[in-house]
Protein backbone atom coordinates (compact mmCIF):
# COMPACT_ATOMS: atom_id res chain seq x y z
CA UNK A 1 0.00 0.00 0.00
CA UNK A 2 1.32 3.41 -0.91
CA UNK A 3 1.41 6.22 1.11
CA UNK A 4 3.12 9.49 2.76
CA UNK A 5 3.37 11.15 6.06
CA UNK A 6 1.19 14.05 6.70
CA UNK A 7 0.05 16.65 8.89
CA UNK A 8 -3.16 18.04 9.77
CA UNK A 9 -3.27 21.49 8.69
CA UNK A 10 -7.50 22.24 9.40
CA UNK A 11 -10.21 22.65 8.09
CA UNK A 12 -12.26 24.83 5.07
CA UNK A 13 -14.58 24.94 2.52
CA UNK A 14 -14.79 24.08 -0.95
CA UNK A 15 -16.62 25.16 -3.55
CA UNK A 16 -17.17 22.40 -6.79
CA UNK A 17 -18.37 23.32 -10.43
CA UNK A 18 -22.41 23.53 -9.31
CA UNK A 19 -21.71 26.05 -6.60
CA UNK A 20 -21.93 23.46 -4.09
CA UNK A 21 -20.44 24.30 -0.75
CA UNK A 22 -17.88 20.88 0.96
CA UNK A 23 -16.11 20.85 3.90
CA UNK A 24 -12.82 19.38 3.53
CA UNK A 25 -9.67 18.98 5.33
CA UNK A 26 -6.51 20.71 4.32
CA UNK A 27 -3.30 17.95 4.67
CA UNK A 28 0.52 18.76 4.22
CA UNK A 29 1.19 15.59 2.54
CA UNK A 30 5.36 15.22 2.94
CA UNK A 31 7.85 16.04 1.54
CA UNK A 32 9.05 12.47 2.63
CA UNK A 33 12.81 11.14 2.80
CA UNK A 34 13.12 7.64 2.47
CA UNK A 35 15.50 6.63 5.11
CA UNK A 36 15.42 2.52 5.06
CA UNK A 37 14.27 -0.02 1.98
CA UNK A 38 13.96 -3.66 4.02
CA UNK A 39 13.59 -6.76 1.92
CA UNK A 40 12.91 -10.64 2.85
CA UNK A 41 15.99 -11.64 2.25
CA UNK A 42 17.68 -9.54 4.75
CA UNK A 43 14.59 -8.36 6.76
CA UNK A 44 11.59 -10.77 6.21
CA UNK A 45 9.43 -8.34 4.72
CA UNK A 46 9.34 -5.58 2.06
CA UNK A 47 8.53 -2.26 3.25
CA UNK A 48 9.53 1.23 2.66
CA UNK A 49 10.49 3.38 5.93
CA UNK A 50 10.04 7.32 5.43
CA UNK A 51 10.93 10.30 7.77
CA UNK A 52 8.79 13.64 7.83
CA UNK A 53 9.84 16.80 9.12
CA UNK A 54 13.30 17.67 10.32
CA UNK A 55 14.56 17.52 14.42
CA UNK A 56 16.96 19.02 16.35
CA UNK A 57 19.88 17.19 16.84
CA UNK A 58 19.98 17.59 20.83
CA UNK A 59 16.32 16.59 20.69
CA UNK A 60 17.07 13.00 19.08
CA UNK A 61 18.62 9.94 21.17
CA UNK A 62 21.83 8.31 20.28
CA UNK A 63 20.32 5.20 18.77
CA UNK A 64 18.04 7.12 16.51
CA UNK A 65 20.84 9.53 15.28
CA UNK A 66 22.73 6.61 14.40
CA UNK A 67 19.96 5.22 12.41
CA UNK A 68 19.98 8.50 10.48
CA UNK A 69 23.30 8.29 10.04
CA UNK A 70 23.57 5.24 8.68
CA UNK A 71 21.05 6.05 6.13
CA UNK A 72 22.76 9.82 4.95
CA UNK A 73 19.73 11.54 6.86
CA UNK A 74 18.35 14.56 9.03
CA UNK A 75 16.94 13.41 11.82
CA UNK A 76 13.04 13.59 11.48
CA UNK A 77 10.07 13.87 14.11
CA UNK A 78 8.15 11.20 12.31
CA UNK A 79 9.12 7.65 11.03
CA UNK A 80 6.56 5.26 9.60
CA UNK A 81 6.71 1.78 6.85
CA UNK A 82 4.64 1.29 4.58
CA UNK A 83 4.79 -2.40 3.13
CA UNK A 84 5.15 -3.36 -0.25
CA UNK A 85 8.54 -3.77 -2.33
CA UNK A 86 8.99 0.10 -4.11
CA UNK A 87 11.39 1.10 -6.74
CA UNK A 88 13.16 3.81 -4.32
CA UNK A 89 16.08 3.91 -2.40
CA UNK A 90 17.38 5.95 0.48
CA UNK A 91 17.61 9.29 0.12
CA UNK A 92 14.94 9.85 -2.53
CA UNK A 93 12.27 12.32 -1.60
CA UNK A 94 8.70 11.68 -1.99
CA UNK A 95 6.41 13.96 -2.79
CA UNK A 96 2.76 14.93 -3.31
CA UNK A 97 2.73 14.26 -6.93
CA UNK A 98 2.23 10.58 -5.47
CA UNK A 99 -1.54 11.50 -5.34
CA UNK A 100 -4.02 12.29 -8.16
CA UNK A 101 -7.33 14.67 -7.97
CA UNK A 102 -10.34 12.05 -7.44
CA UNK A 103 -8.30 9.41 -5.66
CA UNK A 104 -9.89 7.59 -2.97
CA UNK A 105 -7.68 7.37 0.63
CA UNK A 106 -7.50 5.78 3.90
CA UNK A 107 -6.24 8.77 6.75
CA UNK A 108 -4.68 7.17 9.97
CA UNK A 109 -4.42 9.62 12.60
CA UNK A 110 -5.18 9.93 16.09
CA UNK A 111 -8.51 11.26 17.49
CA UNK A 112 -8.90 14.13 19.83
CA UNK A 113 -8.47 13.10 23.94
CA UNK A 114 -11.41 14.49 25.45
CA UNK A 115 -11.11 13.07 29.20
CA UNK A 116 -12.87 11.68 31.36
CA UNK A 117 -16.85 11.83 30.06
CA UNK A 118 -20.12 10.52 31.07
CA UNK A 119 -22.67 8.43 29.19
CA UNK A 120 -24.58 11.39 27.42
CA UNK A 121 -21.77 13.00 25.80
CA UNK A 122 -19.46 9.62 25.21
CA UNK A 123 -22.44 7.47 24.15
CA UNK A 124 -25.39 9.79 23.33
CA UNK A 125 -27.52 8.56 25.84
CA UNK A 126 -30.54 10.55 26.62
CA UNK A 127 -30.80 10.54 30.25
CA UNK A 128 -32.99 8.83 32.36
CA UNK A 129 -36.98 10.49 33.36
CA UNK A 130 -38.00 13.70 33.17
CA UNK A 131 -36.88 16.96 34.83
CA UNK A 132 -40.93 17.63 35.73
CA UNK A 133 -41.43 14.26 37.79
CA UNK A 134 -39.56 15.46 40.58
CA UNK A 135 -36.04 14.04 39.29
CA UNK A 136 -33.65 16.70 39.79
CA UNK A 137 -30.44 14.84 39.45
CA UNK A 138 -31.06 12.04 37.17
CA UNK A 139 -30.73 14.18 33.53
CA UNK A 140 -27.86 12.71 32.67
CA UNK A 141 -27.34 9.72 34.52
CA UNK A 142 -26.39 6.25 32.82
CA UNK A 143 -29.82 3.87 34.09
CA UNK A 144 -29.37 0.71 35.21
CA UNK A 145 -26.45 -1.57 34.21
CA UNK A 146 -27.44 -4.89 34.72
CA UNK A 147 -29.85 -7.55 36.26
CA UNK A 148 -30.14 -8.08 39.97
CA UNK A 149 -30.07 -11.32 41.24
CA UNK A 150 -29.58 -12.75 37.67
CA UNK A 151 -26.89 -12.86 36.27
CA UNK A 152 -25.71 -10.80 39.27
CA UNK A 153 -22.81 -8.81 37.33
CA UNK A 154 -22.03 -6.51 35.05
CA UNK A 155 -21.52 -7.69 31.25
CA UNK A 156 -17.97 -6.57 29.92
CA UNK A 157 -18.21 -3.83 27.19
CA UNK A 158 -21.55 -2.10 28.90
CA UNK A 159 -21.43 1.15 27.86
CA UNK A 160 -20.29 3.88 31.00
CA UNK A 161 -18.82 6.85 31.32
CA UNK A 162 -14.89 7.07 30.69
CA UNK A 163 -12.05 7.92 29.05
CA UNK A 164 -13.07 9.69 25.69
CA UNK A 165 -11.20 10.21 22.21
CA UNK A 166 -7.00 9.98 22.05
CA UNK A 167 -7.72 6.65 20.12
CA UNK A 168 -5.65 5.60 16.49
CA UNK A 169 -8.81 5.87 14.22
CA UNK A 170 -8.56 5.47 10.82
CA UNK A 171 -11.26 7.26 8.28
CA UNK A 172 -11.60 5.20 4.51
CA UNK A 173 -12.62 6.38 1.03
CA UNK A 174 -11.99 10.22 1.42
CA UNK A 175 -12.22 11.99 -2.17
CA UNK A 176 -9.25 13.93 -2.90
CA UNK A 177 -10.89 17.32 -4.34
CA UNK A 178 -7.47 19.13 -4.81
CA UNK A 179 -4.11 19.20 -4.82
CA UNK A 180 -1.34 21.75 -4.48
CA UNK A 181 1.55 20.50 -5.96
CA UNK A 182 3.99 23.95 -4.84
CA UNK A 183 2.74 23.81 -0.89
CA UNK A 184 2.81 19.99 -0.86
CA UNK A 185 -1.26 19.99 -0.03
CA UNK A 186 -4.32 17.84 0.14
CA UNK A 187 -7.87 18.92 0.37
CA UNK A 188 -9.65 16.14 0.70
CA UNK A 189 -13.40 15.65 1.40
CA UNK A 190 -14.86 15.52 5.06
CA UNK A 191 -13.18 15.48 8.44
CA UNK A 192 -10.40 13.56 9.52
CA UNK A 193 -9.17 12.41 13.52
CA UNK A 194 -6.63 14.67 15.53
CA UNK A 195 -6.13 18.30 16.42
CA UNK A 196 -4.58 21.19 14.06
CA UNK A 197 -1.13 20.41 13.54
CA UNK A 198 -1.51 16.28 14.66
CA UNK A 199 0.31 14.11 12.82
CA UNK A 200 -1.37 11.66 9.67
CA UNK A 201 -0.97 8.85 7.54
CA UNK A 202 -2.20 8.91 4.21
CA UNK A 203 -2.56 5.86 2.55
CA UNK A 204 -4.03 4.41 -1.06
CA UNK A 205 -4.48 1.34 -2.31
CA UNK A 206 -4.02 1.10 -5.99
CA UNK A 207 -5.65 -1.13 -8.79
CA UNK A 208 -3.81 -4.09 -10.42
CA UNK A 209 -3.54 -1.84 -13.68
CA UNK A 210 -2.32 1.22 -11.87
CA UNK A 211 1.26 1.45 -12.61
CA UNK A 212 2.38 4.28 -10.13
CA UNK A 213 4.88 3.57 -7.75
CA UNK A 214 7.33 5.75 -5.22
CA UNK A 215 9.12 6.78 -8.34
Amino acid sequence: MLGLIGKKIGMTSYFNKLGYCIPCTVIKAGPCTVLQKKSIKKDGYYSIQLGFEDKKKKKTNKPLLGHFKKFNSSPKKRIFEFAGNFLNSPGDIIKVDLFKENDKVDIVGKSKGKGFQGVVKRHGFSGVGEKTHGQHNRSRAPGSIGAGSNPSRVFKGTRMAGRMGGKRRTIKNLKILKIDFKRNLLIVKGSVPGHQNSYLLIKIKLDKNDNRNFK
